[in-house]
């Protein structure tokens, strides 16, 4: 599925041409960015986001993922940290959290696409899933928290499908 944006107006119209997040087609891609963050940083997950193009992007934690996307659509989006075990990189925590976007959790297959087309280990699938949900009632967008299904505004029944982009 393609994510379009859905954050504020304001953070996507201040996406600077070229701002895009690091293209990581293999783990030598990885090991590159990683050296590049300072140590503060490299203990932290990066903000990535998964292109069009099927291509796993970074940036530093504290991005948006509009402009780690380079203001475009996307299939993934969410938070990432790598471990380095037996000399090989591995996704030791991901997730979907991404409010600019809002991704389904289904979003994981392409993340674990551009994983494995970087060679870069990963988990099953989500080590933290959120589940978005924009309300009917009220427009406003709401995280499913525990299963239940119910605007955190107005109290209105969220819909089992992701609606977000709609």
């Amino acid at each position: 599925m393609r994510y379009e944006y859905v954050g504020p107006a304001e953070i996507k119209a201040s996406v600077r041409a070229g701002s895009e997040g690091r293209v990581i087609r293999s783990a030598a891609d990885l090991d590159v960015w990683v050296s590049e963050r300072g140590a503060d940083e490299a203990g932290e997950p990066y903000t990535f986001v998964v292109g069009l193009d099927g291509l796993l992007r970074l940036a530093p934690r504290r991005s948006e993922h509009i402009a780690c996307a380079g203001g475009r659509a996307v299939l993934a989006a969410g938070e990432m940290a790598f471990v380095r075990a037996a000399g090989r990189w591995t996704v030791h925590e991901v997730s979907n959290q991404s409010t600019g976007y809002c991704p389904d959790p289904e979003s994981w297959q392409a993340v674990a696409d551009a994983l494995d087309l970087a060679g870069v280990g990963r988990p099953g699938g989500f080590t933290h899933e959120m589940v978005f949900r924009r309300c009917e009632r009220c427009r406003a967008c709401s995280v499913v928290r525990e299963g239940d299904f119910v605007c955190v505004f107005c109290g209105g029944e969220l819909p089992l499908e992701w609606n977000v982009g709609s």
